[in-house]
This record gives C-alpha cells, sequence and structure tokens, in this order.
C-alpha cells in the first residue's frame, strides 16, 4: 500500500463539508462560518455565498444553479442570478440533519441525512456505554432536475458521502455507521436498484467520498487522520495521511491529480461551532 502525506492549502474553517472540483477552484460548505467558499491553485479563499444555518452538500444543475443542503431545516436550496430559492423539502423523509448530497451532470441529486443526533449519542456513549446507543437506519433521497422527490431509499445507516463511477452507471454510498461503501445501479431516470456492498470497510467511519477515473473510491475515514483508496472488494490501494481528522475529500486541480482533504479536529458540533483549526489539505495522487 502506498502512503502519502497531505500538505496545508488553508487553515481557519471551522468545519468544512462537501468538496467539489468545479472551474478551476475548489468549493466546499463550512458548516459554522455559515457560508459557501471556494479556493483557487494558490490557496486564496473566497466567500461566494452566505447561507442562513448550516450548509453542506454542494451540486449545479446543468443550467449552472448552485443547489446546497441547508442541514437543520432539511432542505435543498437553489442559488440563481444572486437569488436563493427552495429546491426541495426533505423534512418527511429526514430521521435527522440533512448531509451531503450528489448532483449528477443530468440535474439528478442524491441526499442523504444523520438518521439520528450523532453528537448526543457520543455523549451518551461516553457516559453510560454503547449499550445505549440503538443505531437508527434512514433514507436516501433522489431528486429530479426540478426538484421532486423521485425516490426514497430506505434502510441506510447515516448515508453520506456519495460518488458516481465515470460511466454514470453506478452510485456507490458511504454508510457511515455500517462500516461500508454500498453501490447502486443507476436508472435511466437516475433512481437506484440493485443494493449491494461494494467494499466492507471495518473499523472505520467512511465519510466524503469520491471516484477516480478507474473505478476506485477515495474515502475519507471519520475516525482517523486518513483518506483511503479503496478497489470494489475491499482492497486497500493507497492512503493520504493529514495532520488532523480527515471527513471528506475531493479528486480536482490539473488532470484531478489532486486529493484535497477536509480535516477538522473535532465533528462535535458542540465543541467544533466556536473553533476555527479546521482546514484544507492536499496531495498528489497521479501516481496511483
Amino acid at each position: 500500500m502506498h502512503t502519502l502525506y497531505a500538505q496545508p492549502v488553508v487553515t481557519g474553517l471551522s468545519f468544512g463539508e462537501g468538496p467539489r472540483w468545479r472551474e478551476g477552484r475548489l468549493w466546499y460548505s463550512d458548516m459554522y462560518r455559515h457560508g459557501v467558499f471556494s479556493l483557487d491553485p494558490s490557496g486564496e479563499e473566497r466567500r461566494e455565498l452566505a447561507v442562513t444555518g448550516q450548509s453542506s452538500g454542494l451540486g449545479w444543475l446543468p443550467n449552472g444553479d448552485l443547489l446546497y443542503v441547508s442541514m437543520i431545516d432539511q432542505r435543498v436550496m437553489r442559488y440563481s442570478r444572486e437569488v436563493v430559492s427552495l429546491f426541495a423539502d426533505l423534512a418527511p423523509y429526514c430521521t435527522f440533519w440533512a448531509n451531503d448530497m450528489l448532483v449528477t451532470p443530468s440535474g439528478v441529486s442524491y441526499v442523504g441525512n444523520f438518521g439520528f443526533d450523532l453528537d448526543t449519542m457520543l455523549r451518551e456513549v461516553a457516559t453510560v456505554g454503547a449499550a445505549a446507543w440503538a443505531p437508527r437506519a434512514t433514507n436516501l433521497v433522489v431528486l429530479g432536475p426540478d426538484g421532486s422527490v423521485r425516490q426514497v431509499v430506505p434502510d441506510l445507516s447515516f448515508p453520506n458521502g456519495m460518488a458516481l463511477t465515470s460511466d454514470g452507471a453506478t452510485l456507490v454510498v458511504a454508510e457511515s455507521t455500517a462500516a461500508r461503501l454500498s453501490a447502486f445501479d443507476v436508472g435511466p431516470e437516475g433512481t437506484l436498484s440493485g443494493r449491494r456492498v461494494w467494499a466492507d470497510l471495518s473499523g472505520a467511519a467512511p465519510d466524503g467520498i469520491c471516484a477516480d477515473d478507474r473505478g476506485r473510491i477515495w474515502y475519507a475515514d471519520a475516525l482517523s487522520d486518513r483518506c483511503r483508496l479503496v478497489s470494489e472488494g475491499g482492497e486497500i490501494v493507497a492512503e493520504v495521511v493529514a495532520s488532523r481528522r480527515a471527513f471528506a475529500c475531493a479528486l480536482g486541480g490539473e488532470g484531478a491529480t489532486t486529493l484535497f482533504v477536509m480535516c477538522a479536529t473535532s465533528s462535535d458540533r458542540f465543541d467544533t461551532a466556536q473553533r476555527r483549526d479546521g482546514c484544507v489539505e492536499a496531495a498528489n495522487v497521479a501516481a496511483l
């Protein structure tokens, strides 16, 4: 297995999420700075949009409108020509905060949610032990390009990061509390079928993910300071070590040969909201 070490790109984040490479810049949400930001290749940060509440997953419709997940009120919002409007209300399908999102080139969106109050659960486990925790399954919601709900996929364990294979035929979903990547066949309208385990990642908590052009998946392990490159079936090909815990990753840069890692000391909202020690780090993964 190859081991690479990420280098700092920008510091001073609270908790970065939803990284996406677009038109020569890395875009991401910063939950507790309440905005959507972007970075140029030199590491200069720009606020693209101030948001009310907390944003997470990002994506773009075919016409260039920005979509972002508004976590606490469980909505997907649309930013078009300096105007923010409601794109989809996910509250009927979420059992806690909405979270990550993937938008395909055709405008179909896949949106996950926590399923339960993670931070409160972790504190209860620390106090009374793991026996007090009964994980709750939740849904992955499929939205059409107009914001309509096309499908609700049930019984997922904290559906978090999502990645589409380069041929568009397979969606891979990180199930963070089940320590696995699951795969689905993508139908003509973006609906999902044929659920199966793509990789068993025992001992890890896969969070934000991305796919490379060889059909492999990079996943950020929220329990550690590492992102790992895994092939279907579970073989770990390589890892990128960051300076602190890794919560999401995205490929970008020239030829999509740079892995950008969203790092933070903790994901605990009771602790992280006031901190500014999050960062973006990067490693050149061209040789892999």
